[in-house]
This record gives structure tokens, C-alpha cells and sequence, in this order.
């Protein structure tokens, strides 16, 4: 129960940091807000500061930044719907720049004790497969699998694992950078006995580990948070595709059930704040990238209007009625939410039918 408690309050702070994001842009480039508060529902706690209201909410799951203007209808010169182009634009994109920023921060704060980083490297052909003479020299550090490039421990098998027989590789030889075309590495499906679904391929794989300094560590780091996108954006690719379905899905009450569940199964308390730690940094990077996505309702689908609008104007010297952009948002608003009681309700059955 801790955990949960904890997870609960994990989730609430990566949405306030979000909200964070838009009111200190908003406050930097003139924008009025009315209120900014932390968390949601009844207040506990009111206090005004200049000409915004700041408050603390009851339940810990998120916050809101209340901007003049921000649904229109404001006269206000410093309402967000009177201010330029851009600085909308930046003030959007703002909430998902936070979100993406705290996540570096956690990883660079988990990776702060590190002395090195282990690295994937070729460790040989395996007999019977034909893979001797592929081109690969044991020892050989994976850089890039299949036009995909490996930025951190792990990239390398699981490009490997996503691709076909015949792959292109970019490794590290010593000194030099090599760069290998065509390599035909077959492999063998097979499910053991628990029914897991394997690929062995003709080749091995070892381990290496490198000593790093503090830049180092922030490069990581860096590295980390730009895999945490790249993984978002397979995992929308296989959703697109059906190689994923709903009750592959999690919202809320699956992602606090599976921070809970990590933390309680962690053989330390170092080690659960170190996981729990790095799942809050995933999901960060996970709430920037999807708050961007160019969809009705989202940071994103308004950036689209925007860039619409400015090129209609620009072409037409018209814009699209702010009525009907309402409406499309309140469409896309609606689905979401539907979307989000479907997953909901896949998490609790999930939940249920343990």
C-alpha cells in the first residue's frame, strides 16, 4: 500500500510539472493566469500573489494552469488568445519541454553514483548456423542494428530480435568505425516451456563495460531520454499496426498498479527507489511525447491549429472559425476520455482477474 501511495503521488507531480512548464512560460512571456494549482478537487489552501491565485487541491493527481483567454472571449491585451502566434506556440509546447526535462533529471540523478556502462558487443558466431564468416569480429561494439542506433545497454538486442535474417550493422572495431551491409544472421522461433517466445540467431552476444566521468554520465543519461521517445514511438507504431491491443494498453490505474508492484518486489529500498525512480522518468518522457501528438484536445492538436491557421492567413488572410476548432477539440476531448474509460476498465478487469 505504501508504494501505491507513493506511485499515486508520483503520477500527480509528473502532471503538475507538465502544468508547471505552461505557467512559468506563460508568466515569462506576459500572459496572465488567473490560478495555478496543484492537484485537483476541493482546496486546502488559497493565496493570491499579484494577479494570480495560487492553491493547493485534495486529490494529488495533477493541477491546472488557468490562463485569461485561454477558451476565448477575453479583451484582456495579455490573454492568451491576443498574444502572438509564437509565444502560444511556446507556451504549449512548454508543459511537454518540462515533462521531458524532469525525466532527464531523474535519470541523471539515478545515474549519479555510476562508476561505468555496460555496452553490447559481438561475441562469436554459434555452430550450425552458417554465420562464421558474416562479417562480425568478436568483440565487435554494436553501434547501429538495422539503420537503428544504439544508444543505450539493450538497443542492440532488441533491434536484433525486431529484424529480419538479413541486417545492416555500424560497430566500433578498436579505433575504427565499421560499417557492415547485408549480413545474413538466420534465426530459430521457438517457445520454451513457460511459453515464451524466443528468436536465437546464429550469433552470441557479450558484455562489455566502460569506466565514464561526469559528462559521460550526463550523455547517458541524455541517451536514456532520447531512447525513452524512440520507444514511445515503436509502441504507437505497433499499436497502428495491431501488433498491440487494448489490454496491451495502461492508464492511471495499470501504470500506479505496476509502480506499486515494482516497488514491493524490489530486494532493497535502494532498489525500489532506484526503479521506481526510473519508471517516473520513462513516464515523463512518455507524457511529452504523447501531449505533442497532433490530436484534437492535446498540446499538440493545438499547436496544429495554430500552424494551420498562420499558413491559411498567410495564403488566404482567413482563419478557421474559432467555433469550430472548439468543436473539433471537444470531439477529440470526448474520445479521449472514452479511450481512457476503455483502458480503465481493461486495467481494473486486469486487476480482478489476478
Amino acid at each position: 500500500m505504501l508504494y501505491i501511495i507513493i506511485a499515486v503521488l508520483i503520477f500527480g507531480i509528473l502532471v503538475a510539472t507538465h502544468e508547471l512548464g505552461h505557467f512559468a512560460s506563460a508568466k515569462l512571456l506576459g500572459v496572465k493566469v488567473n490560478e495555478f494549482s496543484v492537484g485537483m478537487g476541493p482546496a486546502l489552501l488559497k493565496w493570491e500573489k499579484g494577479e494570480t491565485l495560487y492553491s493547493l487541491r485534495l486529490l494529488p493527481i495533477g493541477g491546472f494552469c488557468a490562463m485569461e483567454g485561454e477558451d476565448g472571449g477575453s479583451a484582456d491585451p495579455r490573454s492568451f488568445e491576443r498574444v502572438s502566434w509564437w509565444r502560444k506556440v511556446v507556451i504549449l509546447c512548454a508543459g511537454a519541454a518540462m515533462n521531458f526535462l524532469t525525466g532527464l533529471v531523474i535519470i541523471a540523478i539515478l545515474y549519479a553514483p555510476a562508476t561505468g556502462f555496460r555496452a553490447e558487443v559481438y561475441g562469436g558466431p554459434i555452430e550450425g548456423y552458417g554465420t562464421e564468416n558474416c562479417g562480425l569480429v568478436a568483440g565487435d561494439r554494436f553501434l547501429s542494428v538495422d539503420g537503428h542506433r544504439v544508444l543505450v545497454y539493450g538497443n542492440a538486442r532488441f533491434y536484433l530480435d525486431r529484424a529480419g535474417e538479413t541486417l545492416d550493422f555500424v560497430v566500433q572495431r578498436g579505433a575504427e568505425r565499421v560499417e557492415l551491409k547485408d549480413v545474413h544472421l538466420p534465426y530459430q522461433e521457438r517457445i520454451d516451456e513457460n511459453g515464451h517466445f524466443t528468436r536465437l540467431r546464429g550469433m552470441t552476444m557479450a558484455v562489455t563495460a566502460d569506466t565514464t566521468n561526469f559528462f559521460g554520465k550526463l550523455l547517458y543519461a541524455w541517451n536514456t531520454a532520447l531512447d525513452f521517445v524512440r520507444t514511445v514511438w515503436i509502441s504507437l507504431g505497433d499499436l497502428v499496426t495491431g501488433a498491440v491491443g487494448l489490454r496491451d494498453l495502461s492508464g492511471p490505474v495499470g501504470i500506479v498498479d505496476m509502480m506499486g508492484e515494482v516497488g514491493s518486489q524490489s530486494p532493497t529500498l535502494f532498489d525500489a527507489v532506484w526503479n521506481l525512480g526510473y519508471l517516473a522518468a520513462l513516464i515523463a518522457v512518455n507524457l511529452a511525447v504523447m501531449n505533442l501528438l497532433p490530436l484534437p484536445a492535446l498540446d499538440g492538436g493545438r499547436v496544429f491549429f495554430l500552424l494551420i491557421n498562420g499558413l491559411l492567413y498567410g495564403l488566404f488572410r482567413k482563419k478557421i472559425d474559432a467555433r469550430y476548432e472548439g468543436y473539433v477539440h471537444l470531439a477529440g476531448l470526448a474520445a479521449l476520455m472514452c479511450l481512457m474509460l476503455a483502458v480503465t476498465l481493461s486495467d481494473v478487469g486486469k486487476l480482478l482477474g489476478r
